[in-house]
C-alpha cells in the first residue's frame, strides 16, 4: 500500500475510530486533559507500529493500529484547537500541528532503517510537544484531580513508549540511546503506578483497576528484561504492553469523572 492509499484509510478510520471517540459537544476540561493525554500515547504508539513494519512483527496489525493512530491524532487535535480557551493554549497546540504537518507523511511512509534517526528524534520532539499542551491544559482547569488525569494518562503513552524502545532494540537501532530511553520508561512508569496508588481521591473501583495493572505490571518483568545474547519476545511485549494501555485507559476515564464531579461541587 502507499503513501498516498494509507494516508486516505487513515481518514476514513476516523469513522470507525469508536473506542477513543469524540462527542460533538463542547469539550470540557476535564476531556481535554484526557484527550490531549490521548495525543502523546498516539504519538509513542505510531512510532511503535512503524517500527514493528520494519521489524516484520505482527505485521497487518502493526498497519491497522498506524493508520487508525494517524486519524485519531489529527481528529484529536483539530478537537483540542476548537476547545482551545486560551492564547497559551492555543499557541502550544499550533505548535503540535506544525510538528505533525512533518512527522504524518514521514511516519506513513515505508519503514526504512536509514531514516530511523532522525524519524525516532521527531517523535519525541512531537511527544514533548504534546506534553506540553497537557500541562497546559491541567493548569488552566484549577483542580488537583487533572493531575491524577494528566499521570494516569501518561502511563497509557509509557505503555507503548516501553513496547517502542523494546522493538527498536529488537531490530537493532542506535541500542545505547535507545535502550536508556526504554529503562528510563519503565522506571516512570512504576514510580507513577505508586503514586496513583496513593491518591486519597481513588475510590474503589479506581483502586481495583490498578491492583490489576500492579500485577500485571508486576508479572510482565520478565518480559521487560533484555539478555546480553539478544534474546527479545517482542511480540510477547506488544500484546502485554497492550493491555496494560487498555487497562490505564479505562483508569483515566475514571479519573476524569472524578474530575468532572469534583468541578460540580
Amino acid at each position: 500500500m502507499n503513501t498516498l492509499s494509507r494516508s486516505l484509510l487513515a481518514l476514513l478510520v476516523l469513522l470507525t475510530a469508536l473506542p477513543f471517540s469524540l462527542s460533538s459537544q463542547a469539550m470540557t476540561d476535564a476531556e481535554a486533559v484526557n484527550v490531549s493525554g490521548s495525543q502523546r500515547m498516539l504519538s509513542q504508539r505510531m512510532m511503535k507500529s512503524y517500527l514493528m513494519l520494519g521489524a516484520d512483527i505482527k505485521v497487518d496489525d502493526a498497519r491497522k493500529q498506524l493508520d487508525k493512530s494517524v486519524g485519531l491524532f489529527e481528529e484529536r487535535l483539530q478537537a483540542l484547537l476548537t476547545y482551545a480557551p486560551n492564547r497559551p493554549i492555543r499557541d502550544k497546540l499550533k505548535k503540535v500541528e506544525a510538528l505533525w504537518s512533518q512527522h504524518r507523511q514521514a511516519i506513513l511512509a515505508t519503514p526504512d532503517k536509514a531514516h530511523i534517526k532522525p524519524l525516532m528524534a521527531a517523535n519525541i520532539e512531537l511527544l514533548q510537544a504534546c506534553h506540553r499542551v497537557v500541562l497546559a491544559i491541567a493548569k488552566h482547569s484549577g483542580q488537583a484531580s487533572a493531575e491524577l488525569v494528566n499521570i494516569s494518562g501518561r502511563q497509557r503513552m509509557l505503555s507503548q513508549r516501553i513496547a517502542k524502545a523494546y522493538i527498536a532494540l529488537y531490530w537493532n537501532v542506535q541500542s545505547a540511546q535507545v535502550r536508556e530511553e526504554f529503562e528510563e520508561a519503565k522506571q516512570q512508569f512504576s514510580a507513577a503506578l505508586l503514586k496513583l496508588k496513593e491518591s486519597p481521591l481513588n475510590n474503589r473501583q479506581v483502586t481495583q483497576a490498578l491492583e490489576r495493572v500492579e500485577s500485571q505490571w508486576h508479572f510482565s518483568q520478565s518480559g521487560f528484561r533484555l539478555n546480553a545474547n539478544g534474546h527479545y519476545v517482542p511480540t510477547i511485549i506488544s500484546v502485554t504492553t497492550e493491555s496494560i494501555l487498555w487497562k490505564m485507559n479505562d483508569i483515566t476515564h475514571i479519573y476524569e469523572e472524578i474530575m468532572e464531579a469534583q468541578k460540580k461541587i
